[in-house]
């Protein structure tokens, strides 16, 4: 071969450095073409008076990026929270197990079957490091008069160890029962839902009517037994089918009633550390050794299935709505790498005329979109966690109570979901990228640098 015809003319090849011999330098010309394509703002066309779009396609994609990070963060953080906050509140009224007699075809709001109290085995429950509190408790039904109403309530009773903290959030005037040692707590707690029906405030007094069981023997009737109550706070959980349905009052008030014997009660309410071992516990605890037989253990996910079956389905709507960010996230940058590649098809025969590689062309490629996914999860994730913290502060987004049980939308931001939306969107659009690099292996130098 001849001379070249410039005495410089051959360090404008690639191959005067060593390219391919030196990897460094293969890496910092692709960066610097990459960080030239992406960043440059010396002009606002390409030569030839034509107007470069790289510079919008990227705005775009970077957009896209954001919305659809910012929108599968948010979308976990707010399914988090609304399951979190509704499965507590079902679990602070009802506990997390509860063991009662065998009682099949039974409703969460039918009385219960009176067990005998067994202190050895409450013992050895309390013992197992996963409860936190254990109580009795019993259910009546009752009828609440005043002057002009009456409403039907299902009252449910407490006994001086109940831990009413797990009420405390939804008490919303006034305080909780207080019980004395001589006879049963003329107290009672009412919903605001009861409260607005019967048009009765704090501390007024309140007739309630009780079924007792036994009847007249002649004619049959049965024995109602009047009792008047000072209402001594009034609640509200938010969920209507308890809100409408439910009062709290002293166990001792059930008991006698019902004739039953200070040891007896309905069941007991077990309240955990960690409301994902329900199922376990309830479990463990029906296989202990001093577990009566006539006796059953169950989670209270068993008991009420409907919320939680419904709290279930919200999985399925963030998996889909999650999955369908995630495509548009990845369309979104294949369009976009195609774009740039079909832009920049002279630059791709002007470099491989000079000797670069199809690798290091790809590169170049690679590298921009790696721009791109990095600054639209950086933005995306600050733009997320800023307005989930701005919920969590202001709750400006309210919800209806009656439909969905919360006042406001709930946040719960789990940190190792966040990281796992911000690697799993980087790492799947980066392979994903790489098809449409590959486009590059299959461009010509003379046809690319004659394309038009």
């Amino acid at each position: 071969m001849g001379k070249p015809r410039h005495k410089y003319s051959e360090q404008l090849t690639f191959a005067h450095y060593g390219y391919g011999q030196d990897k460094h330098f293969n890496l910092r010309v692709a960066a610097f073409i990459a960080n030239r394509i992406a960043f440059n703002r010396s002009s606002k066309s390409e030569p030839g008076g034509k107007r470069s779009f790289s510079r919008f396609i990227i705005r775009i994609s970077i957009s896209a990026t954001i919305i659809s990070v910012a929108v599968m963060i948010i979308t976990l953080a707010f399914a988090n929270g609304f399951q979190q906050e509704v499965s507590q509140k079902v679990f602070s009224f009802w506990g997390h197990v509860r063991v009662q007699e065998k009682q099949p075809f039974k409703t969460l709001i039918a009385e219960e079957t009176p067990l005998v109290m067994d202190p050895g085995l409450v013992s050895e429950i309390k013992k197992d490091p996963r409860v936190e509190d254990i109580h009795p408790f019993a259910t009546k039904y009752g009828i609440l008069k005043t002057s002009e109403e009456v409403e039907g309530v299902m009252v449910k009773g407490f006994d001086r160890t109940y831990n009413f903290s797990h009420l405390k959030r939804f008490i919303k005037e006034g305080r909780p029962v207080q019980f004395n040692d001589s006879t049963y707590s003329r107290e009672i707690m009412i919903s605001s839902y009861t409260a607005a029906q019967l048009k009765l405030k704090l501390n007024d007094a309140v007739l309630i009517y009780f079924i007792r069981p036994d009847a007249d023997q002649e004619t049959g009737t049965p024995d109602i037994r009047p009792d008047k109550l000072k209402i001594c706070g009034i609640y509200s959980t938010g969920i209507e089918d308890y809100d409408k349905q439910f009062a709290i009052a002293d166990i001792q008030l059930i008991r006698q009633l019902n004739d039953w014997d200070r040891n007896q009660a309905g069941g007991y309410e077990i309240f955990l550390n960690n409301y994902e071992q329900t199922t376990k516990v309830a479990d463990d605890i029906y296989d202990l050794d001093g577990f009566p037989v006539t006796w059953d253990s169950q989670s209270v996910q068993q008991i009420s299935p409907n919320i939680f079956d419904w709290l279930n389905m919200q999985d399925t709507t963030r998996n889909v709505l999650i999955g369908f960010m995630m495509i548009v996230a990845i369309i979104n940058l294949i369009t976009c790498l195609i774009i740039l590649v079909l832009e920049r098809i002279r630059m791709i025969g002007v470099l491989k005329a000079l000797g670069a590689t199809d690798w290091t062309v790809q590169k170049i490629f690679l590298r921009h979109s790696l721009f791109i996914t990095l600054t639209g999860i950086f933005i995306g994730a600050a733009l997320a966690l800023g307005f989930l913290y701005l919920q969590k502060a202001t709750g400006f987004i309210k919800l209806n109570e009656e439909a969905y049980y919360l006042s406001e939308a709930a946040v719960q931001i789990v940190w190792w979901q966040v990281g796992l939306i911000c690697a799993g969107t980087l790492l799947v659009c980066f392979l994903v990228l790489m098809i449409p690099s590959i486009l590059v292996r299959k461009i010509s130098p003379v046809k690319a640098i004659g394309f038009r």
